[in-house]
């Protein structure tokens, strides 16, 4: 029970807006009922998927649909006792939070316009879908406050706990790093762009006048490695995250039959075919190809780079201002240069965790940096097939070690405070949740939270 309120901030998830709702126009069924809430099975749906996401190795634990019906129903019973006990959430907090999300997912695809084309909702449509699931977020974030947020915990408890934990079973951690990159991608020369544009065209017309196929120009020319097998062709749905926001937008565009003006990508510039559209999906035939990268584009990168390592060095600024200023990575803006911990989301990482394609050259200059270094620019190849230029920040840098009071006392109170929280929020669930009407389906009666809880209402 200690991932109650995840549920809220999954559930704002643009592409789970989408999916959840194409999973109700084919069928869905009432889950359970708190109160005069309803829970669908594609809200239970839905959480699985995020939850899925969310885990290293893509499983789910087997208990996982109740576990996350036990968090759903906790969380509206908090809703509703938030409501009963006029908890101060008003109208203008979820305003915020909603813009605050469409600025976010706004900055992901690039403009409005192009979030719309994707998701097929407008800015208006989006505020009213977000508004219901934001607002409960609030107040049940709310209760759990009031709830929770005078539980303290004192350095004797934290020192029980600590001292509870057998000594083979307490953690021992490897040398963690703080690594940050800036990067930037070498640009081609706007004659290069040029070229490329030129080349897409005349594809394109030579399919028009029908002197070549589609399926063999993109067998011939397209940098994309897939045109090898599939010769270009794919089947896109408006909720896929992984395809280029560009991309999406213009494939979704298209008629059928219809072959699309050369789209930028990050990836280069597109040439597409509408082969098919059905629903929310669309099957597409695309050639991409990539501007060449010459010398001198890739030395005015790094020139540019060693500038600003030394405007770093001498504290002209710093580097995580360096990063939001320049950096060309997609992700810069929301952490900041920052590599992120797979497991745990953090920025401490160890070594062994630098296993992207484009990480494992970092393991190398990790051995010449101390804490607070810069590399020297480098080149590098990304995970997309473009070439990069960067330079390597170290942050810190621990000593492996078992887990202590001296070194981790941060982590051990958390840990204390967290499991005291939980405590204190269970009991406060086992009082409240008999004061309110629960009904869940059959397939949920056996989870043991619920099947206890469903027994304390019986017993009113």
């Amino acid at each position: 029970m200690n991932r109650i309120l995840a549920i809220s901030a999954g559930a704002l998830l643009l592409c789970q807006v989408v999916s959840a709702q194409q999973k109700k126009m084919v069928a869905d069924k009432i889950a359970a009922i708190v109160g005069d809430k309803i829970v669908l099975r594609s809200d239970v749906e839905g959480e699985m998927v995020n939850l899925q996401r969310n885990t290293p190795d893509n499983s789910l634990p087997p208990n996982a649909s109740c576990l996350i019906m036990e968090q759903i129903i906790a969380q509206k019973v908090m809703v509703m006792q938030a409501e009963r006990d006029s908890l101060p959430v008003s109208d203008a907090d979820v305003d915020g939070q909603i813009e605050n999300r469409i600025r976010y997912f706004e900055e992901l695809y690039g403009t409005r316009e192009k979030m719309k084309e994707v998701t097929g909702y407008s800015i208006y449509q989006l505020r009213e879908r977000f508004r219901q699931p934001i607002k409960e977020g609030l107040l049940a974030k709310a209760m759990q406050e009031k709830v929770t947020g005078s539980v303290k915990v004192t350095p004797s408890e934290v020192k029980r706990y600590f001292d509870g934990i057998p000594h083979d079973s307490l953690h021992f951690y490897e040398s963690e790093l703080e690594i940050g990159q800036l990067i930037l991608l070498p640009k081609p020369t706007r004659e290069m762009e040029q070229y490329t544009i030129s080349r897409l065209l005349d594809f394109k017309k030579q399919v028009q006048d029908k002197t070549n196929d589609f399926g063999r120009l993109a067998l011939l020319y397209s940098d994309d490695p897939g045109a090898k097998d599939n010769k270009g062709v794919y089947i896109l749905n408006r909720a896929d995250k992984q395809w280029d926001a560009d991309f999406l937008a213009a494939a979704f565009r298209l008629k059928e039959n219809e072959i699309s003006s050369p789209i930028k990508t990050q990836f280069g510039y597109h040439l597409i075919q509408c082969i098919k559209r059905q629903g929310d999906n669309v099957t597409v035939q695309h050639i991409v190809l990539k501007p060449n990268i010459t010398r001198s584009d890739i030395a005015q990168a790094m020139a540019k780079l060693d500038t600003i390592r030394t405007n770093i060095a001498t504290g002209k600024y710093t580097f995580a201002e360096a990063v939001a200023k320049y950096s060309d990575a997609q992700m810069a803006k929301f952490d900041g240069g920052m590599l992120q911990n797979k497991m745990n989301g953090s920025t401490l990482i160890t070594i062994d965790q630098l296993d992207d394609p484009s990480e494992r050259d970092i393991v190398l200059m990790l051995d010449t940096l101390k804490p607070g270094g810069l590399s020297k620019p480098v080149q590098y190849t990304d995970e997309k097939g473009n070439l990069g230029c960067r330079i390597v920040y170290l942050k810190t840098r621990t000593q492996p070690h078992r887990e202590n009071m001296t070194d981790d006392y941060a982590r051990i109170q958390q840990r204390t405070l967290q499991i005291k929280q939980e405590e204190t929020r269970d009991k406060w669930l086992r009082e409240k949740i008999p004061t309110y009407y629960i009904h869940v389906d059959d397939e949920f009666k056996q989870c043991s939270h619920i099947s206890k809880w469903i027994e304390s209402v019986a017993k009113q």
